[in-house]
């Protein structure tokens, strides 16, 4: 995002020679350790993590504010790339995991303590 900080030609050159030295899959991320402006948004940089699976054929992991169950299942879904990292979404909410299962309709298996806790209506998770 600065005007000397890497291109996405040349991320997409790195992640090629990655991959030719073994490399199983990428995190796709901007760093974010300067002062500059961020066209930041929910996503902001699943593109480059799509250009970098399709290009490259290596597995990508995308990151930028992805917050939202149904945002996180839909990056997966449309392949858009191969894993999707939630951190502060999880810094946030650390519960975000059994938050999702809810919203996405997975069952849940917590430990017993847990189960009136583990969902947003306090309430044990569905099959329990």
């Amino acid at each position: 995002w600065t005007q000397d900080g890497i291109t996405p030609d040349e991320a997409v050159g790195f992640a090629r020679a990655l991959r030719a030295r073994g490399c199983d899959f990428v995190d796709i991320s901007s760093g974010g350790n300067t002062i500059t402006k961020i066209p930041v948004g929910p996503g902001y940089q699943i593109a480059t993590a799509d250009r970098i699976r399709r290009e490259i054929g290596i597995s990508t992991m995308a990151v930028g504010m992805i917050r939202a169950p149904l945002h996180a299942e839909a990056i997966i879904a449309t392949k858009q790339a191969d894993l999707v990292a939630i951190g502060r979404g999880f810094l946030n909410n650390p519960r975000w995991p059994w938050h999702a299962a809810e919203e996405l309709g997975v069952d849940l298996v917590v430990a017993p303590q847990y189960q009136y806790g583990a969902t947003t209506v306090y309430r044990p998770t569905r099959g329990r």
